[in-house]
């Protein structure tokens, strides 16, 4: 059985491929339009996952959405009826409503044709998003949680999870939600773009939690692990804010009330340097957030009784708040899949497919190498096309170099502080760069971030970048013996070893770390193992490869962005691309 999965008309459209109940390709579509976040239909990743495994549409038997209009209808109705909502927030819901219900047109659209003989299944939008992290997870039983902005009348579900049983237990509906928290304080502190919430989690260690009391006023806990929005604060329940995106990067309008003024003062503008109120304000709403959420995961320890806990939904890619969750919780293990948003409940929507089609069995999610990979005579025949504008730069290329040989030059010139675009094999699935198409530098530099910035990255100079860690090294660095091959979690450094890794520790002493092993990527790992015999140090500093763009997908992407940027070399698949001194 072929199960196609979709997150569609949302941020982060993405598509995913099951045979046979094993996932085998996924994608997200910004990847191929070159767009941040691109919302629509996902033709492109789609078009991937068919082409990856020789499949066409007539080979589809199930086509699985993360949504299901027919959700909450009753709460839907009461509300339209109430009074508090506007004609035009009324009348984006029903487009949006709409565009879900009719994916054969945009099949057509887009192909040409349909999947002939697929039956089309609509999977509750927080059901999806429990499934994309239980289901694909190590555990045999675990609670689960997914936590975002809102889907399908819901900002926020619980569950749990025995074998392939997964149940949903208990939501937060509209208008409440800890998504919609976060976004309009990101809002206010003037980060506006769609997905700018990580920016204000790297801004909050240079805080103080001054705004508490400010805070609990703007959200509070309520009995049963549950939470309550002041509305007065916000204007997302009364006004549409722009969820009718189509083909293009999702834009939200303002989420918060002018009542938000009164309460903290006048917001920043992006062009306002930044202030100490700033990041003191960072580190409330961080610390709020923190407060709600495991307030909803004790009282979920409370119902179920269980060591292990799956995170799912927008808010799962707090990785400071999911570092935290086996201090200030009773879970002991805790599972987030690579891409715990939206996109990932086009996996979720997939694996309840297979499920109501009587494929029970479960995956194991143990990588994230699911994307696009080329081969080394494709990337060495892109080199010969791009001959002229490598000479115009004034670079050699190494051609056709052993696993051993490249590892061995790529961390000398690592050694030497020289920046690298690394480039191999698939590409990850979801937003982190996880060794395959990642920027890399060494750890140990004090000036390493301002070299990337200025080089490469061009972006805030308080954002921090990640170590990738030798899985077996982890306790001997961390205050952590944790397994994170999704780089979903923030630990603290081991105070002793923060002046070695200067470039990766942050200024609250943490690092977002990544573990890798052989089993899981034995590219990378080589590398790491040859800088720690030389350095005694088992990382490197990796971040995503790109340029204020997504993630690149493509070589002649990874080419274009090495020529246009200040990059020192370039490892595109056994081919080293140096710029000459």
């Amino acid at each position: 059985m072929n199960v196609l999965g979709l997150n569609a008309f949302h941020g982060d459209s993405a598509a995913c491929l099951f045979v046979d109940g094993q996932l085998v390709s996924a994608a997200e579509e910004e990847r191929f339009r070159r767009i941040k976040h691109w919302a629509g239909f996902p033709a492109q990743a789609i078009e991937f996952c068919l082409n990856e495994n020789r499949l066409t549409l007539a080979d589809i038997d199930v086509v699985a959405i993360n949504s299901d209009s027919s959700a909450a209808r009753f709460r839907k109705m009461a509300f339209a009826l109430s009074g508090q909502a506007s004609l035009k927030l009324i009348k984006e819901k029903v487009l949006v409503r709409q565009k879900r219900m009719s994916l054969a047109e945009h099949f057509e659209h887009a192909f040409g044709e349909v999947p002939g003989h697929a039956v089309y299944e609509h999977v509750e939008h927080h059901l999806a998003h429990l499934a994309s992290a239980y289901l694909v997870s190590p555990f045999e039983q675990a609670s689960v949680i997914s936590i975002d902005g809102f889907g399908d009348f819901a900002s926020a579900a619980t569950g749990f999870g025995n074998g392939a049983e997964l149940s949903l237990d208990q939501r937060v509906f509209f208008p409440h939600s800890m998504g919609v928290f976060y976004q309009a304080l990101t809002q206010y502190l003037g980060f506006p773009h769609y997905g700018d919430e990580y920016k204000v989690m790297g801004l909050a260690p240079y805080g103080q939690p001054h705004f508490k009391e400010q805070m609990d006023a703007i959200v509070r806990e309520t009995d049963g692990g549950q939470f309550k929005l002041n509305l007065e604060f916000f204007q997302h329940h009364k006004n549409a804010i722009g969820y009718e995106w189509e083909d293009n990067e999702p834009k939200v309008s303002r989420l918060y009330s002018d009542t938000l003024l009164d309460l903290l003062g006048p917001p920043r503008t992006k062009e306002q340097p930044l202030q100490q109120v700033h990041k003191d304000l960072a580190r409330s709403i961080q610390d709020k957030y923190e407060r709600v959420f495991f307030h909803m995961l004790w009282a979920m320890h409370q119902r179920d009784q269980t060591d292990s806990v799956c995170v799912a939904g927008g808010c799962g890619m707090n990785s400071v708040a999911n570092g935290k969750i086996h201090l200030q919780t009773p879970f002991a293990n805790v599972y987030v899949q690579s891409a715990a948003g939206d996109a990932g409940g086009a996996i979720g929507a997939a694996t309840i497919a297979c499920q109501r089609h009587g494929e029970s069995k479960r995956h194991s999610m143990s990588h994230a190498y699911l994307g696009p990979q080329f081969s080394d005579q494709h990337c060495k025949q892109l080199i010969a096309e791009n001959r002229d504008a490598l000479d115009a730069s004034n670079c050699e290329v190494a051609f056709d170099l052993s696993l051993a040989k490249l590892t061995d030059r790529v961390s000398d010139l690592i050694i030497q502080g020289k920046v690298i675009g690394w480039f191999q094999g698939a590409m990850e699935w979801g937003p982190r760069a996880l060794g395959n198409r990642s920027i890399l530098g060494d750890p140990r530099r004090s000036d390493m971030k301002d070299i990337l910035n200025l080089k490469i990255k061009r972006r805030e100079s308080f954002r921090p970048f990640a170590p990738s860690v030798l899985r077996r090294e982890v306790s001997s660095w961390f205050e952590s013996d944790a397994d994170v091959p999704f780089m979903m979690k923030v630990f603290q450094i081991k105070e002793s070893k923060r002046d070695l890794i200067p470039a990766v520790t942050h200024v609250d002493g943490s690092g977002r770390l990544q573990t890798v092993t052989k089993e899981s990527n034995a590219g990378y790992h080589a590398l790491i193992e040859k800088f720690f015999a030389k350095t005694q140090v088992p990382m490197l500093l990796n971040t995503s490869f790109n340029e204020n763009e997504p993630v690149v997908c493509h070589p002649q992407e990874a080419l274009d962005c090495f020529l246009r940027t200040n990059m020192d070399v370039l490892a595109l698949g056994s081919h080293l691309i140096y710029r000459r001194s």
